[in-house]
């Protein structure tokens, strides 16, 4: 897709994707325990929800590449975050090892797509501000 075609960030893969991770997230951890709601539940629910937000960020700061750069990093470190806590939900029995496995999975493929808007940042922001 060419750089004119993108109406917004919403039309990314990446977003879409992310976006609907945050909400499989969501319903996941309504069954964990009440003890863990001001911990793990929270943890996971605010870094998922910031992988789509910092892309909506860095979309609408795409004017000036490096900004763009830091916050498509940024929304790449909560991805790597929410790993990170799906990992420790799985440890602790609260999300069996299929589903930790399809999230983790999809998780990976994400950020390998944040790596890739990383590398071609030019695709992304205005020509005369590449």
């Amino acid at each position: 897709m060419a750089r004119e075609q993108y109406r917004g960030c919403r039309d990314l893969k990446v977003y879409q994707m992310s976006y609907e991770l945050a909400l499989e997230v969501h319903e996941i951890t309504k069954v964990f325990p009440k003890e863990e709601k001001f911990s793990l539940t929270d943890q996971i629910r605010r870094s998922s929800r910031g992988v789509p937000a910092g892309i909506a960020e860095a979309w609408k700061k795409r004017r000036y590449r490096k900004m763009f750069i830091a916050k498509i990093v940024d929304a790449a470190g909560e991805a790597a975050e929410t790993e990170v806590w799906l990992d420790l939900s799985k440890d602790f029995v609260y999300l069996d090892e299929a589903k930790h496995r399809d999230l983790a999975d999809k998780y990976e493929e994400v950020s390998k797509m944040l790596s890739s808007m990383i590398e071609k940042a030019d695709k992304f922001v205005p020509k005369e501000n590449s």
